[in-house]
């Protein structure tokens, strides 16, 4: 073991022995900070992605699973979403962020969810029919930002002399894999490709009705050391990929929900603050610590940002 291991073993024994005598104030705070500690465990690996992605030696953090059997996601499919009065939000018991209640009424109108993600080999015909270059499928924002950066495929897609597009993760330089979910796209991106498809993006409402009853630790989501990359959706019936492999931009800004009100103290400027030109995104991805999302979960970034394992399930009103 490690000094670095043996000193976090020493720190976790420590926290334990102490756990029952402490009030629960100061227990509710420790709580808080392992659930703090599961997003920087995600948000560490996005750094380590994005910083070897700098480099032009294409390093790997992690050896490359053997190849699986190959998978075909079969045809998108239409399944139809609730409408009608729902509640969203987290209820009060159990570990939720501040920012996922109150528990509150929405209205839901008719509208269908697609049985499964966006994926790469579907991402490369909005590329190659120039969905880059029409000003048609952007808002105006994305379409400033698509200019200004020379935007023209995923962040970490790379296309060699061949003409071959191949995508760089923590397991180096692959091959694109045309049936997985394309990983790394901003909220403008996945918006124009919504509107391109002649579809739109879930409201975080739709999405969150309709994954109320699945399984959040379930999906392609991270155990331990790997090869962590989104996976080909498996054949089967109803919705699939609601928790794991990327997480899913919504249409719906992050804003507060109704009756939110900020915790006293420090604690009160941990999600709040930040309800300010951010889009909402749900579900989990394959380096989201299994269990640690849920349907309420609101992860946010702003509609640019694209370093985040982030994809997206298309929407159409019925």
């Amino acid at each position: 073991m490690l000094p670095q291991q043996r000193w976090r073993a020493h720190v976790d024994a420590a926290l334990v022995a102490a756990l029952p005598s402490l009030p629960p104030p100061a227990r509710d705070l420790i709580v808080l900070g392992l659930n703090h500690e599961q997003q920087h465990q995600e948000l560490l690996l996005m750094d380590i992605q994005h910083l070897f992605a700098e480099n032009p030696l294409e390093p790997a953090m992690f050896a490359p699973d053997p190849p699986g059997e190959a998978v075909a996601p079969g045809a998108l499919r239409w399944i139809g979403g609730r409408s009608g009065p729902a509640e969203i939000g987290a209820a009060e018991e159990g570990f939720r962020f501040d920012c996922e209640g109150p528990r509150h009424a929405v209205q839901l109108h008719p509208h269908a969810l697609a049985d499964r993600l966006v994926t790469n080999g579907e991402w490369l015909e909005f590329i190659e029919a120039g969905g880059y270059g029409d000003p048609a499928h952007w808002l105006s924002d994305g379409w400033a930002w698509v200019r200004e950066r020379a935007v023209a495929a995923p962040l970490y897609w790379r296309r060699r002399d061949d003409g071959e597009w191949y995508r760089f993760g923590l397991a180096g330089a692959r091959p694109l894999d045309r049936a997985a979910p394309v990983c790394h796209v901003s909220y403008y991106e996945a918006d124009a490709y919504a509107r391109w498809a002649g579809c739109r993006l879930p409201t975080e409402a739709e999405w969150e009705t309709a994954a109320a009853a699945l399984d959040p630790a379930s999906g392609n989501q991270l155990d331990a050391a790997g090869d962590l990359r989104p996976r080909p959706a498996r054949p089967r019936s109803g919705l699939r990929q609601m928790f794991g492999d990327v997480w899913q931009w919504t249409g719906s800004a992050f804003l507060p929900h109704p009756g939110f009100r900020p915790a006293e103290g420090a604690v009160g400027e941990y999600n709040g603050k930040f309800m300010s030109g951010q889009f909402v995104l749900k579900g989990a991805s394959c380096a989201t610590p299994r269990g640690h999302s849920r349907a309420s979960y609101r992860n946010f970034f702003y509609p640019h940002m694209r370093w985040q394992f982030a994809g997206l399930r298309l929407a159409k009103d019925l």
